[in-house]
């Protein structure tokens, strides 16, 4: 047996933090990092991750394993941290609550780091109010196959109409294929009216640009970028500024003026490069806590999309039944009142994994086995969808066959890979229930 890699202790603003295992790679394919590169790199960025962290309750999504390996989340804090490290009892829409961990420093944010978190997912919620957001989170989220310059266009349509009802946005890479916009807004409305006014956002941005926008919920009536105003639903986190995301190239979530969103590109921004622009650049960023805006011209859109007939949007899928919410059930299985024939559509799962790369290699092989069908597929019948359990995550990909013609449609078979991590847990309870 190999002898036990050293611990590095790293002193931060008088704190000692412990790296274990510092050399052990957390990235491996396209690039090399290990986790004591990880820490170092968000030390060498702690003002701007600070600040999208600092003050709030974090749930800790660590990859222990690195980048290449399974993540789960974790909402309770560890019971061995440093006294220094504080926490806030947080309560979730299930009724259960859970003392999460609150980061106030850069000693703090090496210690999570040291976790295995390697992206950062703060409530937008500030610790001396757990029950009301001072954050708006606009997500914008592209389908299979969008291009990113619609990406960047209907980021800039979103920081049009907030300059209309006089709010400003703050851009920034998601880290991945999307681009995430908050708005620094007064902690004065609730969770529910946070998110009320993000599906009128949703709703008007998709009214400016409906060939290249979506505010619908369900994927088989989405089309080109989604704007997910779920993200404002108690309970749910997005990466925060400087988050390194689990993708080959060490991706960051990075922060924008909003004069480069025209002409960036997501790749350009890793965890090699994005050190020095801060240090040339400073955090473009900065100046979001100056003036917090009002939510009132967004929850007047509301209103008035409510009383044209417009329903509530569909809440996430472990939300109760919410008043004035449309049917949570995707069209194509809708129940018609005259009974109607209904449309199904042909959809089949193809792969389930918790490494996406594994399910998209999976899709490959399905594509490579069925390739008359393959090349009838449009962009948006292929959905990749992002599934997430109380601890864990894993990618289902899902093939909508409308465009095949029956006779050339493959079957349903035993997806491949077909790894969903909440199966054996499903299963139990469902035994319990019955029993």
């Amino acid at each position: 047996m190999g002898k036990a890699e050293a611990a590095e202790v790293l002193s931060i603003d008088g704190r000692e933090v412990r790296v274990t295992h510092p050399g052990k790679l957390y990235f491996s394919k396209q690039t090399k990092v290990s986790k004591l590169d990880l820490v170092r790199y968000y030390l060498s960025v702690a003002p701007g991750a600070l600040a999208g962290i600092q003050d709030r309750p974090i749930v800790l999504k660590r990859f222990v394993n690195g980048a290449e390996g399974e993540a789960f989340y974790q909402k309770r804090a560890p019971e061995e941290r440093p006294p220094w490290l504080r926490t806030v009892t947080l309560s979730f829409p299930s009724g259960r609550t859970a003392e999460e961990v609150v980061v106030d420093d850069a000693a703090g944010l090496a210690w999570i780091v040291n976790l295995g978190c390697i992206e950062l997912h703060p409530h937008p919620v500030r610790s001396g109010d757990l029950e009301h957001p001072d954050e708006l989170r606009i997500d914008l989220d592209p389908g299979p196959g969008v291009p990113w310059t619609d990406v960047r266009i209907v980021a800039l349509e979103v920081k049009a109409l907030l300059e209309e009802i006089g709010l400003c946005g703050w851009p920034k890479t998601s880290g991945s294929r999307g681009m995430h916009v908050n708005v620094r807004i007064l902690p004065r409305w609730t969770f529910g009216e946070v998110r009320h006014a993000a599906v009128a956002l949703a709703r008007a941005v998709e009214r400016r640009v409906p060939a290249l926008a979506s505010a619908k919920w369900w994927k088989e009536e989405r089309h080109g970028v989604f704007l997910d105003y779920n993200q404002n639903a108690k309970d749910r986190t997005t990466c925060s500024a400087y988050s390194v995301r689990p993708l080959a190239d060490a991706r960051v979530s990075t922060p924008l003026y909003w004069h480069e969103v025209p002409d960036c590109e997501p790749s350009d921004f890793t965890l090699l490069t994005v050190p020095q622009r801060f240090q040339q650049l400073g955090d473009p960023h900065a100046g979001m806590n100056a003036a917090p805006g009002s939510l009132e011209q967004l929850l007047e859109m509301a209103a008035k999309d409510e009383a044209a007939g417009l329903a509530d949007a569909p809440w996430p899928p472990h939300f109760r039944k919410m008043e004035g919410e449309a049917p949570r059930v995707a069209p194509s299985r809708t129940k018609s009142p005259v009974k109607k024939p209904r449309t199904k559509m042909p959809l089949v799962v193809v792969a389930n994994s918790p490494q996406r790369e594994a399910a998209l290699a999976g899709l490959e092989r399905w594509k490579s086995k069925y390739p008359e069908a393959a090349k009838l597929l449009a962009a948006d019948d292929v959905l990749v969808d992002s599934m997430r359990g109380r601890s864990s995550t894993w990618t289902r990909i899902r093939v909508n066959l409308r465009h095949v013609p029956e006779a050339l449609r493959p079957p349903q078979e035993t997806p491949d890979p077909d790894e969903d991590p909440t199966r054996e847990w499903r299963k139990k309870r469902a035994s319990q229930e019955s029993g």
